[in-house]
């Protein structure tokens, strides 16, 4: 709220927007803002009822980042589209020639999901792109557009397509997006995310072979699931801190605790819908995988690595080619520092490139 205005902060479609609404002469008068589109912005007010005749009583700080724009802090004032830029973070990368677009996929029910793809300069869609399609698809958490100077440096100056999937199970809709994707119906989330890998592959951004996914936690759940349902889709997986053996979730750690996302497995009727998906339970020998690359934290105190540990002494036992990192540090975050987040990131894009590169 500003003295006289409210100011609502609405996610249209994944990205934000800002209107103003007003009461004057007995009747509500409303107003889109223009403000910067598409990515995440919020607002807020500065209005100080202790102040007198206060200057900045309809004034409000905007925050603002998309994929390719740093988080910015702007001074607005209601009324007018003009806003000062105050402070913003600096730029990890140039962006020149980069472009964002955002695309609807059709999911197996028929449910449109939405997807960003942030191209390099230069990229057209040829099938041949090395592309990271990345999800997570839990707990009704939104991938808003946001700004990476690790993939901008790490991906986007090789060349690389990125892919962020808003898949159900999410909270980008709201709680009903989130709740339509959890227990008996947790294979939407995974449904929702080969649906954006067919697109990605139909409408030539990338081909299978060029086609690698990421995703960690709950992301690294939905991976792996994905990579044992549908391993023709994909070049590479980059399965993070997973939950993996979603026959033993619940008795590891913090598992007990996530019984709401994903069901208990004691329960017959329910361990009936999870095990289709668990990916330790339905991963076999003679099937062709893509390449994988599980990493984990000695010190993850909310997934243990048992997880990882056993999908990659299992799929190693069945003959699969598998890779295999563990940090003695960082809990579920992987890495403890700076240091050590900068070099599991060096080590995370090498072999994504490696793997995914044109020939």
């Amino acid at each position: 709220m500003t003295r006289d205005h409210l100011l609502l902060n609405i996610l249209d479609n994944v990205a934000g927007r800002l209107e103003e609404v007003s009461y004057a002469n007995g009747t509500w008068v409303h107003r889109v803002v223009d403000a910067p589109f598409p990515g995440t912005l919020s607002a807020k007010g500065l209005h100080d009822a202790s102040v007198p005749n206060d200057r900045y009583a309809n004034h409000y700080w905007l925050n603002y980042a998309d994929f390719l724009t740093p988080d910015s802090l702007y001074l607005g004032q209601v009324g007018s589209d003009k806003r000062e830029l105050f402070k913003s973070r600096p730029k990890q990368y140039d962006a020149t020639g980069m472009r964002v677009e955002q695309r609807f996929a059709t999911s197996k029910d028929g449910t449109q999901i939405p997807y960003f793809v942030i191209w390099p300069q230069g990229t057209k869609p040829d099938g041949s792109n090395p592309t990271i399609l990345y999800g997570y698809g839990g707990y009704q958490i939104s991938l808003q557009p946001s700004y990476s100077g690790a993939y901008g440096n790490g991906w986007f100056k090789r060349g690389g397509v990125l892919v962020i999937a808003n898949i159900r199970g999410g909270g980008e809709f709201g709680p009903v997006w989130h709740t339509s994707a959890t227990k008996a119906h947790k294979q939407r989330s995974y449904d929702d995310f080969a649906a954006v890998a067919e697109d990605l592959i139909a409408t030539k951004i990338t081909s299978a072979p060029h086609l690698g996914i990421w995703g960690g936690s709950n992301g690294g759940l939905l991976v792996g699931a994905v990579m044992v349902q549908r391993p023709e889709l994909f070049g590479a997986v980059l399965c993070s801190v997973p939950l993996l053996d979603m026959k033993r979730y619940h008795k590891l750690l913090a598992g007990n605790s996530w019984m709401a996302e994903y069901g208990d497995p004691d329960k017959a009727e329910e361990w009936a819908w999870i095990s289709q998906y668990s990916p330790y339970q339905n991963v076999k020998a003679g099937v062709k995988y893509p390449k994988v690359l599980f990493t984990t934290s000695t010190r993850d105190d909310r997934v243990h690595p048992a997880h990882a540990r056993k999908m990659a002494a299992r799929m190693l036992e069945q003959g699969h080619q598998v890779l295999y990192y563990e940090n003695i540090e960082g809990g579920h975050g992987g890495a403890a520092d700076n240091t050590q987040r900068a070099e599991l990131l060096a080590l995370e894009f090498s072999f994504l490139w490696d793997t995914l590169k044109r020939n």
